[in-house]
């Protein structure tokens, strides 16, 4: 169920440069499920639109955990925010990562750059459930933001463009580097990477549910300015494709085409 509300800042600070981790007490909390999102509404009113931001931690179904890169006006905003600010969002978004198919299983969670975020709180839901958690994360450089959060709930293995840190490459570099297996795939990251697991997903012949990354304006579905392309007809649009903000931001990977 959505709703806009005014929520208030607990803290903030600068995890990596331009990276910044922020902690938002609100009610939306007690409903927000993994690989959902917030629309985040900037106080400059010049600045028309809100930001989607996908919610990485949920705390005592109280408070939300956003990590987010700065990027453009908005961003820059909400990073200048302190504890006790108020801040306008709108939520939850989004269907979230099915963990029903992870039960029993030997999982892959994957992240790429500021896909990296909303990994954590699935890896936190699914501790317990999943028989082998597998965490496998991709940066371009040292900056492994997060990195001691995952090792709370799983195996990390991470891979950088730069070979500063594990991998040299990306996070299919590192399945192969480290000749890791899996029974089921949930990632979020950019689109070479999901395409790249896609493929893979394909070939080894098991599910993959990526979250897919896209530019959005209301971020409620009626713009129709954030689709891909489906195997199914979609019965708002009348044609093959689907809503990233309403039907995704998660789908299996060969439902769509990317």
């Amino acid at each position: 169920m959505k709703e806009k509300q005014t929520a208030k800042v607990l803290s903030q600070r600068e995890i990596a440069p331009q990276i910044y981790d922020m902690w938002i007490e609100t009610s939306l909390a007690a409903q927000a499920k993994p690989g959902q999102f917030i629309c985040v509404y900037p106080k400059d009113r010049s600045t028309l639109l809100p930001r989607p931001i996908s919610i990485c931690e949920v705390r005592d179904r109280e408070a939300l955990r956003i990590v987010y890169r700065v990027a453009g006006q908005g961003t820059k905003e909400f990073s200048a925010y302190e504890e006790g600010e108020t801040i306008d969002i709108l939520g939850t978004l989004g269907n979230g990562f099915p963990t029903e198919w992870a039960q029993g299983k030997k999982v892959f969670l994957m992240g790429g750059g500021i896909g990296v975020p909303p990994i954590l709180e699935l890896a936190k839901t699914l501790a317990g459930k999943a028989n082998d958690i597998q965490i496998i994360v991709g940066y371009r450089d040292s900056a492994t933001f997060l990195r001691d959060d995952f090792e709370k709930y799983g195996t990390v293995y991470i891979a950088t463009e730069d070979g500063s840190v594990g991998t040299k490459g990306n996070v299919m570099d590192a399945i192969t580097a480290n000749s890791l297996e899996a029974d089921v795939i949930y990632a979020c990251g950019p689109m070479p990477m999901l395409r790249a697991i896609k493929k893979y997903a394909e070939r080894v012949q098991i599910p993959a549910y990526i979250s897919l990354e896209e530019h959005m304006a209301c971020g409620v579905g009626a713009c129709l300015g954030c689709v891909v392309k489906t195997k199914e007809l979609d019965h708002h649009s009348h044609v093959y494709n689907a809503r990233i903000c309403t039907d995704g931001p998660v789908f299996e990977a060969k439902e769509v085409e990317i």
